[in-house]
């Protein structure tokens, strides 16, 4: 008998390496395979319309996370185990099958990282995809029938069938990286600000934001010793108007999304007869040490697009028209900003013209010294396809004109992507590399702060395999900026914050930033680790939130303790959801996937685990764990070290500098000669695991004083200081020890 991996409908069951995942399968459902074992699932049609809606088969008992579009502009995730708790607008699916073995039985409540590694379990990734002018979603029914929908804004005049790909991922990783970005988007060129320091103006000023305000908050980081390298000068730059607000009369709730672009040229604030913005930009790159400056503008120009009667931007062909939000997203959460354009209309510039608006600019903006923007409210566009081809259509031509302008008039792929969750964005930005993770951070919404950090991770399963997904901005001086700043150091995102002038915590910050405005960003994005997959950190009451990521040499492992603090939106609550207690869970060295890539040739399959907050180190077979308990909003940071043998007698592993959240992160190189040498990026206090006391210890070939725990290992160095306009120029530390077989002593 052959079991196949690829994707096969048998007996009105539909089965992956011989286990059935959706039973009553239709016949109208076809399965098409494609290479690695995955296959393009679709389903035939004789009808033309603009909107089908197919069964695929019923789901039932199976533990499934989805990530679905809750409002129109983000997807936060779901978990279950049968289809009836799927909602619309559905964009991934994946299931965790169990594969049932003779000499071991997995317990269906084994959750841990040691069960999850024993073979018995595999997953299936269910990805709907974009064929033509239609984009399709998964939702379920409450009879758990499984359905995709297919929709386009624009009546279709012919429909044979439609695909939506089924990948079964039968390694050890639930997800694979190299699946979906080899199929839809090429290789991207990363922005060099990912890997600095930033602050953006929006929380500090929203749109009050002023040339005196920027140097205001610029020069309060420099009084405090750690000055931000990137900035986005966010939303109220821009020459607008508003018709539907008159000078002196109260605003009518949401006539503010009514506000359109009249000029492409920054408004009175920020010129008048002796400056403008290139000076600006100019005097704060010069006198506080900035090496990008970021514009903010939304995909339609504005909020409200773009004013048709404005003179200066006719040569665009804008026009009004009127939004059309799909039956799915008006399923799920209605969003004010929707319901007010639907109202007044938006500005819409022509398709054939958009790549002239994108490009002037674009341009305008570089010559004045700008590095790169952030283009926001980019879901709208879906909602504006009526005769022009249909959503899918509109922003394929949207996105790109503006991936062509930011390769005009940007280096470094200069471009942040926001409100941009639906598949349309996502699959459409070919050039994109950058794209915001979640909702935004919301310093005034108690209840949001826990929501923020799993919807980033959850939704980094998809975002992270076609862009780097940012975060988004925190406060430092913020009642949760510990718990913020934790997770975006594991992130592999960028770090920046919102502070106004004078309201920072320089002691959260000198844990994120090295002394040059440089950042220990980690290689991936930061995902649950796969026992937290299928659990629901938030409202279950009774499960940490664990985030896994790599450096180059060593692995970290995020827990965070996101119950008794929000509710997911759609989501009932329950009585449990409100629990204050500590919670326990346990991590260990197989949370972190693709370990063995990092550790080499001599490592002895054991791990130094170091705990940030509590200071701890233990030395941990790779399958064996440690034990954590954390109070609502608490949070640990575990950096996992390989331990690799030096001879017979020492056995070593560098851990970093452990007085910042991603410790591993400044851990550049590690050999083994007669000496141990550590290359370590940043300055600060370096720990490491060795199993004995070194007898000697050098920085840059000068002797420093160390101090040794014969209990758990810790070898600890002070690294030389750099000063804030110096570069962190990698340190080299030398360990030097007696040779093999002479006696170990101090």
């Amino acid at each position: 008998m052959t079991i196949t991996a690829v994707p096969v409908i048998k007996n009105g069951n539909l089965m992956v390496r011989g286990k059935v995942v959706l039973t009553n399968v239709p016949n109208s459902v076809v399965v098409s395979p494609a290479n690695s074992g995955s296959a393009f699932i679709g389903a035939c049609s004789s009808s033309s319309s603009s909107h089908h809606v197919f069964n695929l088969g019923v789901l039932e008992n199976c533990k499934f996370m989805c990530l679905f579009i809750a409002k129109i502009w983000w997807m936060i995730p779901r978990v279950g185990k049968s289809a009836s708790e799927i909602p619309l607008e559905t964009q991934m699916l994946l299931l965790q099958v169990e594969q049932e073995s003779a000499l071991d039985l997995i317990d269906e409540e084994d959750t841990s990282p040691e069960g999850a590694a024993t073979g018995n379990k595999f997953y299936v990734l269910v990805l709907p995809v974009l064929d033509g002018p239609f984009r399709t979603t998964l939702l379920g029914t409450k009879s758990n029938e499984l359905q995709f929908c297919m929709k386009v804004v624009i009546l279709m005049s012919k429909l044979v069938k439609h695909w939506m790909e089924f990948l079964s991922i039968l390694g050890t990783t639930p997800l694979n990286s190299s699946k979906i970005q080899s199929k839809y988007l090429p290789n991207t060129r990363t922005p060099a600000h990912l890997d600095w320091f930033g602050w953006c103006t929006w929380d500090a000023f929203y749109t009050e934001v002023s040339p005196s305000g920027i140097k205001e908050g610029l020069q309060s980081f420099k009084e405090g010793g750690v000055s931000p390298k990137f900035l986005i000068i966010d939303d109220g730059w821009q020459e607008t108007e508003n018709e539907f607000h008159k000078e002196g009369e109260p605003r009518i709730e949401g006539t503010q999304f009514a506000t359109r672009l009249t000029d492409i040229k920054e408004n009175s604030k920020f010129k008048d007869s002796d400056t403008n913005l290139k000076d600006l930009i100019h005097h704060i790159k010069e006198n506080y040490g900035l090496k990008y400056v970021y514009m903010w503008h939304a995909l339609a120009g504005y909020w409200g697009g773009v004013q048709s009667s404005s003179e200066t931007l006719k040569k665009y062909n804008p026009k009004l028209q009127y939004p059309v939000q799909s039956p799915g997203k008006l399923g799920n959460i209605r969003d004010i900003a929707m319901d007010s354009l639907e109202k007044y209309g938006v500005g819409m510039i022509d398709p054939q013209k958009i790549y002239d608006f994108y490009n002037d600019m674009h341009g305008y903006l570089a010559s004045s010294g700008v590095d790169g923007v952030k283009v926001d409210v980019q879901n709208l566009i879906e909602t504006l396809g009526a005769g022009h081809g249909g959503r899918v259509s509109i922003a394929k031509q949207y996105h790109q004109a503006l991936d062509e302008s930011i390769e005009n008039n940007f280096r470094d792929n200069n471009l942040i992507c926001c409100m941009s969750h639906n598949s349309d964005m996502v699959f459409s930005s070919m050039k994109s590399a950058t794209a915001r993770a979640s909702e935004d951070f919301m310093p005034n919404e108690p209840t949001f702060q826990t929501l923020h950090i799993a919807a980033v991770s959850f939704n980094s399963l998809l975002l992270g395999e076609v862009v780097v997904p940012d975060w988004d901005m925190f406060h430092s001086n913020h009642s949760t900026a510990h718990f913020h700043g934790a997770a975006r150091a594991i992130g592999g995102c960028p770090i920046y914050v919102s502070d106004k002038p004078g309201k920072h915590d320089f002691e959260i910050l000198r844990k994120l930033v090295l002394p040059d405005g440089s950042i220990l960003r980690a290689r991936y994005a930061g995902r649950p680790t796969r026992d937290s997959l299928f659990t629901d950190p938030v409202m279950d009451g009774k499960s940490l939130l664990k985030i896994w990521n790599l450096n180059k040499l060593t692995g970290v492992v995020g827990v965070f303790n996101c119950q008794g603090s929000g509710t997911w939106p759609m989501k009932q609550a329950r009585d449990s959801t409100h629990n204050s207690a500590s919670i326990s869970g346990r991590v260990s060295p197989l949370d972190v996937e693709y370990l063995e890539e990092i550790a080499g040739g001599m490592w002895t399959e054991d791990c130094a685990v170091y705990a940030f907050n509590t200071g701890s180190l233990s030395r941990l077979r790779k399958n064996k764990g440690v034990n954590v308990s954390l109070g609502v909003l608490e949070c640990e940071i575990f950096t996992v070290s390989p331990i690799k043998m030096f001879n017979e007698n020492i056995q070593f592993a560098p851990i970093g500098l452990i007085n910042m959240y991603n410790s591993g992160g400044a851990v550049e190189d590690c050999s083994f000669d007669d000496t141990i040498t550590v290359k370590v990026r940043g300055a600060g206090l370096f720990g490491a695991y060795s199993s004995k006391r070194p007898s000697v210890c050098k920085v840059d070939k000068k002797e420093e004083d160390f101090t040794y725990s014969s209990e758990n290992g810790l070898l600890t160095v002070n690294l030389q200081t750099v000063s804030d306009n110096e570069a962190c120029q990698q340190s080299e530390a030398t360990m030097r020890c007696y040779r093999p077989l002479l006696p170990y002593t101090a």
